[in-house]
């Protein structure tokens, strides 16, 4: 610190400004110097008679919580762009088949034939669940496909730029959609949006590239957080609006997500961070696209200071609960929309209310119990919230009154804001700390994977079997995790996921 006339001046160091050493002009004789000036000190210049001027200072990089504002906002708008859709699909594919689309027509002909070769009597009430679960897979399958190449591309060539061309791709999406309204251009632009949807692993890679892990954990806060109100708005504004002028909205959001990440994202990935070639990021990339290679960490286990072989096979037994779990969980959850609007005939207004609720019941149960898990705690809870969804998916398929519903989606939604964030705690803490993102990587993609197999295969066994049938087998199968929790302990020195 630094005393003039009585006011007391702080130091550059004190300010946290840094400067290089620099030759001083101090004059050699034994003289007290004249006191300084405080508005020289003030301009900059040393105290203790030096005539050294400091150098400017430097133009400081973007502040990180402006790029964590500026992702939660981009990925706001992207998903209340993609699930305004979501209360609408039902409705939606049924009107296709009531307008005698060609694409939909040949689609309905060859389940019909499917069904009669099997001697099962044709329920063209149900062909539009089948459909749907196509649908929502084809979308998933390509984005476990392209999401980890977009990474690796980015990697190589910097985190805005791949940003901007996935968000390119998902307003043409959009606009493909709002512009034509049959039922091939529909798909054209699922397929489209699919392909161009990996600026949710891009968000989660800007967030990771952030120097402070206090700013890492903020950004992936307001990641969560950005979900939450998407998913929770999103079906609400798009149950709202007459369905011919949703695709217009959705196409409104995407655009202005692009020009906002055009005008205020900056690049996080400097040049000499980035990965030499492409090559290598596409290599190991690799291992984010086998099902066998996910399942069994590849990556991990050939990474530098593996986990050891109890723990590597407890990191393995965490990533098939998680899996098995995703697998039914998303099945199921493509499937209710479905159910809603064929047994209680829910308009799309009342299926916006619907994941209204779910998304305001998850939002107050993650911020009242599941933030307040206590390290060590998380297994427990995990093993609890899949019991609880037993009962949620018996009264939910079996339920032939409001009330039922009710009480089945509140233990759904209970169940929906434990189980991944709990897991995902557990599971980042397994890894030395330079496999944290090898380790989370893996595990992402292991969910996208059950997410682009779940509902397939529950849309077909609802199809083939109705819904009481597909709930109460699947809600069985969620023992599956539960017993494979059973004896797990979770590692000696928890981490809580950022």
């Amino acid at each position: 610190m630094l005393v003039a006339g009585g006011l007391v001046f702080p130091s550059d160091r004190h300010l946290g400004l840094e400067y290089p050493e620099v030759p001083s002009c101090r004059p050699t004789t034994l003289t007290p110097p004249p006191r300084p000036d405080p508005s020289v000190l003030i301009m900059g210049w040393g105290g203790g008679g030096s005539c050294t001027p400091r150098p400017p200072i430097r133009q400081q990089p973007t502040p990180e919580s402006r790029v964590v504002t500026v992702v939660f906002l981009g990925l706001l708008l992207d998903l209340l762009a993609f699930t305004l859709l979501l209360p609408l699909l039902p409705g939606l594919l049924e009107s296709r088949g009531q307008a005698r689309d060609p694409l939909y027509g040949s689609w309905q002909r060859g389940v019909d034939w499917f069904a009669a070769a099997i001697g099962m009597p044709a329920e063209k009430r149900y062909n539009s669940v089948l459909f749907g679960g196509v649908i929502g897979s084809v979308f998933s399958v390509l984005q476990f496909l392209t999401a980890p190449l977009t990474g690796a591309v980015s990697d190589c060539l910097g985190r805005r730029p791949m940003m901007l061309l996935s968000l390119a791709g998902l307003a043409t999406s959009y606009a493909l959609w709002a512009a034509s309204e049959s039922f091939a251009a529909f798909l054209a632009s699922r397929v489209i949006g699919g392909i161009s949807k990996g600026n949710v692993s891009l968000s989660t890679a800007i967030v990771a590239d952030l120097g402070s892990p206090p700013a890492r954990s903020r950004g992936m806060a307001a990641i969560g957080v950005a979900f939450s109100l998407g998913f929770t708005l999103g079906p609400m504004l798009g149950a709202s609006l007459p369905v011919d002028m949703v695709p217009w909205l959705a196409l409104l959001f995407a655009v202005s997500d692009l020009l906002f990440l055009f005008c205020f994202l900056p690049e996080t990935l400097p040049p000499e961070k980035r990965a030499p070639s492409v090559t290598l990021g596409f290599r190991a990339a690799a291992d984010l696209l086998s099902p066998l290679a996910l399942l069994r960490f590849s990556a991990v286990a050939r990474g530098q200071d593996p986990p050891s072989g109890d723990r590597l096979g407890h990191l393995r037994r965490l990533g098939l609960v998680y899996f098995l779990y995703l697998f039914l969980f998303s099945g199921l959850e493509y499937t209710l929309s479905f159910l809603a609007h064929q047994r209680f005939q829910f308009s799309s207004l009342q299926q916006g209310k619907m994941f209204f609720f779910i998304g305001l019941t998850m939002a107050t149960i993650q911020g009242a119990y599941s933030r307040r898990i206590s390290p060590g705690g998380e297994i427990a809870a995990v093993k609890r919230a899949i019991l609880l969804l037993v009962p949620a998916f018996l009264l939910i398929g079996w339920g032939r009154t409001l009330p039922a519903l009710g009480l089945g989606l509140l233990l759904y939604s209970f169940a929906a804001a434990v189980v991944v964030p709990c897991l995902s705690s557990v599971v980042a803490g397994y890894g030395s700390p330079q496999q944290k993102g090898t380790v989370m990587g893996t595990l992402r993609s292991l969910g996208a994977l059950a997410r682009a197999l779940g509902p397939m295969v529950a849309a077909s066994v609802y199809w083939l079997a109705g819904a009481p049938a597909c709930f109460t087998v699947c809600a069985g199968l969620f023992l599956l995790p539960f017993l494979l929790l059973r004896d797990l302990r979770p590692p000696a020195h928890t981490l809580k996921a950022e």
